[in-house]
């Protein structure tokens, strides 16, 4: 049964938009039945005298910035998105373990008609509606969602006045409503209107760590607490915390800070490093549990599929300091007492472009231009039109891909593209701020062609072509943890390799920003809009 792409529920206010005979979109799922925040009847509860084994990152891929929250049994999360749409995606979860995407807060162009770049994000729940707060830097700053249903939809945005970026939204027992920043200035705000019903007061300056940001205020046995992330977001990544007895300060740090980092010699040899960006919650059993960010390395201190979201333990004692997996420091493989865990079906490797069901993980650089984009003009294939617009133009290029999720992976497609003029190319991408690595199919001298091509700003090397003979083309990429390789296959001959690139000059540390690297499609006319069409058939991708 070939399955749909995202194009049809992701964003089903713009549907119309794209694609102007598309077959009317799914309804959204209601999520399940919310029992409340307080009582102690629950089904599941933590057995003490059982440990179980979860793997680190809970959800692989870029999804940094993770926040969550708790509706009776039910667990909520986001992330950040920075130029990819639809953004702040929201996850749903009954174990904190095995997460399963429901929808997107940030899914039509007209909440942030001038452009999205989404950075860390929280989301809460107070009094029947969810809140997602966010900066959108550049071009808003910071703003809130709300809904009624976390699967969406959100409202348009409700901007703030706070500086900074990063801002925390914390619902106090007296049903006042404030926001801290990175900036540590706290104020009041009315929450149905976004507008500051205090001054804004500096409550904590950190303990002097380098990027202080993604605050966090949480409330327990009297005190306030305030988490933060310090250190930057690279190795020297930690949480520090603080607490008062006023929510307007003054906060005084935990002798024991940070409470989570592996930039120390216990956490040193673990797999995953640059630990931050963590938001801590209480499970509906009482245990306490902290999700947070980290990368995996391809060896060194390169990482390319960029902070993926992690859980550990906590441990809080009564009027005492939060403790982090015994001594702050995590490990891939976590063996701990958990909630009953609540295994989610496999989702299948290959996407084909038939109606059927739908995959919320496929995004768009920045927003798509309509006209580019179709799953109905040819039955059974998504077609590309290339634009003027290059991958590097802070534009809308014709793009659409998902986040790698493993160190080792295959990406293919089937692809039919019959260029006729030597500016026209379609294919598969790796993608990752800007920098591409890429198999196309192109006109060179004469002849249909298939090359690999890799581009760093305006350095582009490109691999000996293969002359294609008439018909499809299946392009794929391999991932091999430090290395990629790029093949190309017609028909029942043996895959071609035309070239292998080392994985390290598409990481983060070498390309910059704060996202990972993308596997998909895209075609482009380089500065002149494509007369040939690019016909996919299928996308696959899978863990090698």
């Amino acid at each position: 049964m070939k399955r749909i792409l995202l194009f049809i529920l992701i964003i089903p206010v713009t549907v119309s938009m794209l694609f102007s005979q598309e077959v009317a979109p799914p309804a959204k799922p209601n999520p399940p039945a919310f029992t409340g925040m307080g009582g102690n009847d629950f089904s599941a509860v933590i057995d003490r005298s059982k440990t179980v084994t979860f793997r680190n990152p809970v959800i692989p891929g870029f999804w940094s910035d993770p926040s969550v929250c708790r509706v009776g049994e039910d667990y909520y999360l986001v992330t950040s998105t920075f130029e990819y749409f639809p953004g702040v995606p929201v996850f749903h979860s009954r174990d904190l373990v095995n997460w399963e995407m429901i929808g997107y807060c940030i899914e039509r162009p007209t909440q942030l008609p001038k452009g999205l770049n989404i950075f860390a994000t929280t989301i809460r729940y107070n009094d029947g509606t969810f809140y997602m707060i966010t900066t959108n830097v550049g071009t808003g700053g910071n703003f809130y969602v709300t809904a009624s249903n976390p699967a969406g939809p959100w409202s348009d945005p409700i901007f703030i006045e706070a500086q900074g970026i990063d801002p925390d939204l914390f619902f106090d027992d007296d049903g006042k409503a404030y926001v801290i920043s990175s900036t540590f200035v706290l104020f009041e705000i009315d929450i149905a209107t976004g507008k500051s019903l205090s001054e804004g007061r500096k409550v904590w300056s950190g303990t002097g760590g380098r990027y202080p940001e993604g605050p966090h205020i949480y409330k327990k046995d009297g005190f306030y607490y305030l988490m933060a992330a310090e250190g930057g977001t690279e190795e020297a990544h930690s949480e520090t915390i603080a607490r008062s007895k006023n929510i307007r300060g003054p906060y005084n740090p935990n002798p024991s800070n940070p409470i989570l980092t592996n930039c120390n010699a216990a956490g040193q040899g673990s797999p995953i490093q640059g630990l931050g960006h963590a938001d801590m919650i209480e499970a509906h059993d009482g245990s306490w549990w902290i999700v947070f960010h980290g990368y995996r390395s391809i060896g060194g201190t390169h990482h390319i599929i960029g902070r993926e979201t992690c859980l550990a333990p906590v441990i809080w004692p009564e009027n005492g300091w939060p403790v982090v997996n015994g001594n702050g420091t995590i490990t891939t493989d976590m063996t701990c007492s958990t909630l009953p865990l609540k295994p989610l079906a496999a989702t299948p490797a290959r996407t084909d472009f038939i109606s059927g069901t739908t995959d919320l993980e496929w995004n768009y650089l920045r927003y798509p231009a309509r006209e580019n984009y179709s799953l109905t003009a040819r039955k059974g294939y998504l077609r590309l039109k290339g634009s003027e617009q290059t991958i590097e133009d802070l534009k809308s290029p014709t793009f659409i891909g998902r986040r790698v999720r493993h160190l080792s992976f295959t990406a293919s497609a089937q692809v039919e593209f019959n260029p006729a003029n030597t500016n026209e190319e379609a294919g598969l991408i790796l993608l990752n701020n800007g920098a591409h690595f890429d198999i196309l199919i192109k006109r060179s001298g004469g002849k249909r062609v298939a090359v690999a091509s890799l581009r760093f700003g305006n350095l582009v090397h490109e691999s000996e072509p293969i002359i294609l003979k008439p018909g499809p083309a299946v392009l794929t990429i391999e991932g091999e943890r430090s290395n990629f390789r790029f093949l190309c296959q017609q028909g029942n001959d043996k895959p071609r390799e035309l070239t292998t690139a080392m994985a390290r000059y598409l990481s983060s540390e070498t390309v910059g920003g704060f996202t990972g690297v993308y596997a998909g499609m895209y075609a482009t006319g380089n500065g002149k809009a494509c007369t040939a069409l690019a016909d996919f058939d299928w996308f696959e991708y899978k863990e090698k």
